[in-house]
C-alpha cells in the first residue's frame, strides 16, 4: 500500500482527503463537547474542595466524546448513522434536521471539508511518507484548539500538553544534518517548547505588570511551546509575527466594523494555530523569500 501511495500521488492525497473528511466529523464532536467536559469536570472540583454539592446546570448523564450519540439540537432526535456522513448528508438534508426541520448550522461541514483539505495539503506537500502522517496529527489537533479557542477562550491542555509530548518525541527521529524533512533534532525541539512558552509568558507579564490587566492566557504559552517543540525554536519567531499581524489586522477590523468592544478579548489560539500550521508546511520557504526580498 505505501509502495502504490509512494507511486501515485493523487491517490494518496484523494485517501487523506476522504479519510479526514470523517475524522473533520469527529472533531466537530470534539469542539462542541470538549468545552463542556471541562466544565463538569471544574464544577466538580469545586464542590469536592468546597464539600457540598452545588446546583449544576450542566446535564448529569453521562458526556463525553463517546456518549451521548450525536443528537439535533432544537428536537432532540438521535442522529442516524447516514445522516452522519461528512459533508453528504448535510447537503442531502438541505442543511435541515430531518425530522423538525431546524436549519442546521453550516458549520459543521465547513470545519469537516476545512480538515480534509488542510490534510491533503499536508499529504501533497509532504509525499507518502512519515512526515506527511505526522503533518496530518498536528493538523487534527490544531482546528479543535483553534475553534473551541474561538468559541470558549479556552485552549484544553489535553489537546495541546500531548501535542508538545509527540513533538518532543518525534525529534528523537531526524535525519542526517542538512535533509528537508519535518523532523528536527532533539535540541532544537527542547529549546523550541522552553523558548516558545517562556516568550509569551513575559510578554504577558510585561503588558500585566504595565496595565493590570492579563493580556493573554495560560492556553496561548502552551501552544506555543507544542508549535516550538514540533517546528524549532527557528520557526517561533515568524509565528509570533504573523500571528500578532494577522490579529491585529483582525482585532482592529472587528472594533471598526462590527462595534467589537474593545474590552472583550478576542482569542489569539486560532492565529497561532494558523501561523504554526503555515510555517510547518512552508516555513523555510518564506524566510527564503523575505531574506531574498530584503538583501
Amino acid at each position: 500500500m505505501l509502495e502504490l501511495f509512494t507511486e501515485s500521488a493523487p491517490m494518496f492525497i484523494a485517501v487523506v482527503f476522504a479519510i479526514c473528511l470523517v475524522v473533520g466529523s469527529f472533531l466537530n464532536v470534539v469542539i462542541y463537547r470538549l468545552p463542556v467536559m471541562m466544565e463538569r469536570e471544574w464544577r466538580a472540583q469545586c464542590e469536592e474542595m468546597a464539600k457540598s454539592p452545588t446546583v449544576s446546570e450542566v446535564p448529569e448523564e453521562r458526556f463525553d466524546l463517546v456518549v451521548p450519540r450525536s443528537r439535533c439540537p432544537a428536537c432532540g432526535t438521535t442522529i442516524k448513522a447516514w445522516q452522519n456522513i461528512p459533508v453528504v448528508s448535510y447537503l442531502l438534508l438541505g442543511g435541515k434536521c430531518a425530522k423538525c426541520k431546524a436549519s442546521i448550522s453550516a458549520r459543521y461541514p465547513v470545519v469537516e471539508m476545512m480538515t480534509g483539505v488542510l490534510a491533503a495539503l499536508c499529504a501533497w506537500r509532504f509525499g507518502a511518507g512519515p512526515e506527511a502522517i505526522m503533518a496530518i496529527v498536528m493538523t487534527l489537533a490544531l482546528v479543535p484548539v483553534a475553534m473551541i479557542d474561538a468559541d470558549t477562550q479556552l485552549i484544553p491542555d489535553s489537546i495541546v500538553l500531548p501535542l508538545m509530548w509527540v513533538g518532543l518525541a518525534m525529534s528523537l527521529y531526524h535525519p542526517v544534518a542538512g535533509a528537508q524533512t519535518l523532523f528536527i533534532g532533539p535540541k532544537d525541539a527542547i529549546i523550541g517548547a522552553m523558548a516558545g512558552y517562556l516568550s509569551l509568558w513575559s510578554i504577558y507579564w510585561l503588558f500585566k505588570l504595565v496595565t493590570g490587566k492579563e493580556g493573554m492566557g495560560y492556553g496561548d504559552f502552551k501552544l506555543l511551546a507544542a508549535l516550538g517543540a514540533w517546528l524549532g525554536w527557528q520557526q517561533l519567531p515568524m509565528i509570533i509575527l504573523m500571528s500578532a499581524v494577522v490579529g491585529a489586522v483582525v482585532g482592529i477590523t472587528m472594533v471598526v466594523l462590527t462595534k467589537h468592544e474593545r474590552s472583550v478579548p478576542i482569542p489569539f489560539g486560532p492565529y497561532l494555530a494558523a501561523a504554526g500550521w503555515i510555517s510547518m508546511l512552508w516555513g523555510d520557504t518564506i524566510k527564503t523569500l523575505y531574506l531574498d526580498t530584503m538583501l
